[in-house]
């Protein structure tokens, strides 16, 4: 399976979480699976972060994502135009940057928000 972690999923992936359901879980720990994790989800976490909105202490992003064997999936000029030019079914921006590169990549995305599903991308929920 090829996946992409929604920013939420991330979270609780680092934090270990019990909201990250039985499924989710299986998904990526499978050796069969290819995780990857957008830098649009450092940027957001980072701008929450910066916030006060979210505490994640001692935590290095850049590290924990070959640290748990997950891939960066950078953002390119392809996911931008496609992002911009989706219908706004979603308000968050990196959200709809998620959904683009889903769709562009062929990837499976991890997420509790259902309603990225209208963008016609296969969502595995937690």
């Amino acid at each position: 399976m090829r996946l992409l972690l929604d920013t939420h999923v991330f979270i609780w992936w680092l934090t270990d979480d019990r909201r990250l359901g039985r499924p989710a879980r299986e998904a990526l720990t499978d050796t069969a699976s290819v995780v990857h994790v957008s830098a649009a989800t450092c940027w957001e976490i980072a701008i929450k972060a910066s916030l006060g909105r979210l505490r994640l202490e001692g935590i290095d992003l850049e590290e924990e994502i070959p640290a748990n064997g997950f891939v960066e999936l950078p953002m390119t000029a392809r996911h931008a135009l496609r992002a911009g030019g989706l219908p706004k079914h979603h308000a968050d921006p990196f959200d709809r940057m998620l959904a683009a590169q889903a769709q562009l990549e062929e990837l499976t995305l991890v997420t509790h928000d259902r309603a990225l599903a209208r963008y016609g991308v296969e969502v595995l929920a937690t």
